[in-house]
């Protein structure tokens, strides 16, 4: 059902600091800052030969990612998210295989434009995954 890796997302404390050290210390191409107001963050996306990682910052103080940075104020992996053909599908299979699908249930548009769907950590590993429509 899963597909590519689409990208692994870090929250970060200092959004600019954290988009400079990979852009001059480890040469990643780097996209500017974009806001997220639907899902309470600003994001930076930079861009790998295989795949991206998504620097998050809180965008608002009711911003899911100040709880984390609150709980581990260094930063650290937030979530992986993976491409699936069709959103809709997955939901409905991972539901009736007993998974939680955080929210409504509903998908909501992503930073990319697509379809997106977060999966509760605790049926995962401890690892909060998300879901893009490919």
């Amino acid at each position: 059902m899963i597909g590519r890796l689409n990208h692994v997302a870090i929250a970060v404390p200092d959004l600019e600091a954290a988009a400079r050290q990979y852009a001059s210390v480890l040469g990643a191409s780097v996209r500017a800052p974009q806001a997220e107001p639907d899902h309470g963050v600003t994001v930076v996306f930079i861009d790998l030969p295989n795949t991206r990682i998504e620097l998050l910052h809180p965008l608002g103080e009711a911003s899911p990612i100040a709880a984390f940075l609150e709980r581990n104020p260094a930063g650290g992996i937030h979530h992986i998210c993976y491409e699936v053909d069709d959103i809709l599908a997955a939901r409905d299979r991972l539901q009736a295989e007993g998974a939680r699908i955080l929210g409504t249930g509903e998908p909501k548009i992503g930073a990319h434009g697509k379809p997106v769907l977060f999966l509760h950590p605790k049926d995962f590993n401890g690892c909060l995954l998300e879901l893009e429509q490919a």
